[in-house]
């Protein structure tokens, strides 16, 4: 069976993009920022994001164009004789499935809070009754499991297209979108009286709190976020490294992509920091920023019902293009292993993650005395500690030691990949620095999830 291709370079970019785009930029960045002092935390951070992203992201795409097909065949394709590489799509693929196992929840939140945005649901309501809103869908199992579907459906609806007529068509779209909306919202919050303190806060770089902070955790947390934000180690990326050419040189399309990327996280803080400040709130972490905090402050604002449903409708296309994506990574699995086609793939895995999602819905109702990492966590939880603590880290980890050392695919085989094409080149010289002092930040990053989960 011949396999697709992307219709253009541009497709490629912002798919890829789409992929690594999530919750973690608009819900999770600003919150951090805030915690860790503005923009002192944020330079930080993009150092982070060349240092550890960069690199890993090239390897993972690597591996993809180099196979021609995802995380199912790769490393049996590309490992030396007698090696057990492949005995990690298992891994990999598992944290496809646990990322939409509560993904797909989550987008059906943001669905429903987009609809009641849109209605004026919230017209009238005190903070109060804004935060019994949220209390009382966690309540709704149906609610939330029919929302949950209405995701999955969608989404593999999409899939079940093909990836130059669904996956590409829709997704660029949808992040042109995206960037337009991101833009407009945060044109509005830097307009609102009272706005430029959150300004100050957000662009001038406060040492002094990052030093209350710590500056070791700073640092820990800047490199998760630049680690976790761009969705590496369970080949997620690699499946589309097995859809381009060999044209481009892959550092040049890995730059692009970083820069979208943290490009939506940095427009995110200019619509949160302003209007927050303007309104006299601080962000918070969780679910309390994005279903509590900000549609009171919709609320408050001249013409809020239609800003809020403006922004919802972002955080939808931020979570849909993940969900896509990733499910673009399930779909070529199950065609890559068994030969089966791209319809009986998407039929099967509809139904699987229907089911696999439910526990994550009931974890807030029916569930809700199951507290599996402590008092006041939930099934979610859980499942969210299993991909970014554990398979995110141990995945990329997998990839690096697989594209520099000669018990795997090895350095020379990695940079001519990376090497083909037109463009940017991958440099030579930073052998040492890939081979040994990457997968030692990888392993610090491991262990102080632990540690920050547990002991601290």
């Amino acid at each position: 069976m011949k396999r697709e291709k992307f219709g253009s370079r541009l497709g490629f970019i912002l798919i890829s993009a789409g992929c690594a785009i999530g919750l973690g930029n608009v819900w999770r960045f600003p919150y951090i920022t805030g915690q860790y002092g503005g923009a002192a935390f944020v330079i930080i951070y993009l150092c982070c994001l060349v240092l550890l992203g960069f690199p890993i992201m090239v390897m993972e795409f690597s591996v993809g164009r180099a196979a021609g097909c995802g995380i199912a065949r790769a490393f049996d394709r590309l490992e030396p004789a007698g090696t057990k590489w492949h005995w990690y799509k298992w891994f990999g693929i598992a944290g496809n499935y646990l990322l939409m196992m509560f993904y797909t929840t989550i987008g059906g939140w943001l669905l429903i809070y987009l609809f009641k945005m849109a209605s004026g649901s919230f017209s009238g309501m005190n903070a109060e009754r804004i935060e019994g809103e949220f209390s009382s869908l966690m309540g709704q199992p149906v609610l939330m499991t029919v929302f949950m579907i209405l995701v999955v459906v969608l989404c593999f609806a999409i899939v079940s297209m093909g990836l130059q007529k669904g996956v590409e068509g829709i997704t660029k779209g949808m992040m042109v979108l995206l960037f337009i909306l991101l833009i407009v919202l945060a044109v509005r919050s830097i307009m609102l009286p009272g706005a430029g303190e959150g300004l100050k806060f957000y662009l001038l770089p406060d040492f002094g709190k990052m030093k209350e902070a710590g500056i070791m955790e700073v640092i820990s947390a800047a490199m998760g976020q630049s680690f976790f934000t761009l969705s590496l180690g369970i080949g997620a990326m690699a499946i589309f490294g097995s859809y381009i050419d060999k044209k481009r040189r892959l550092a040049g399309e890995v730059v692009c992509i970083t820069i979208l990327d943290t490009s939506v996280a940095l427009i995110s803080g200019l619509i949160i920091f302003p209007a927050s400040f303007a309104f006299g709130v601080n962000p918070d972490s969780g679910p309390n920023l994005i279903f509590i905090t900000l549609p009171n402050i919709f609320n408050s604002m001249a013409g809020g019902r239609f800003w809020g449903a403006i922004f919802f409708l972002c955080m939808f296309f931020a979570s849909a293009s993940t969900i896509i994506a990733v499910f673009e990574n399930i779909i070529a699995f199950a065609m890559d292993l068994t030969g089966c086609s791209r319809k009986k793939a998407v039929a099967v895995n509809l139904v699987a993650i229907i089911i696999l999602s439910i526990p994550c819905v009931l974890g807030y109702n029916v569930l809700s005395g199951f507290a599996p990492l402590g008092e006041g966590t939930a099934i979610l939880d859980l499942e969210d500690f299993i991909v970014s603590n554990n398979l995110l880290p141990l995945g990329s980890l997998v990839y690096v030691l697989f594209c520099t050392t000669r018990y795997g695919w090895g350095w020379k085989n990695f940079l001519a990949e990376a090497n083909t094409g037109e463009g940017l080149k991958f440099p030579k010289w930073v052998r040492f620095y890939a081979t040994f002092i990457v997968p030692l930040i990888v392993i610090f990053l491991f262990i102080q999830g632990y540690w920050s989960k547990f002991a601290g």
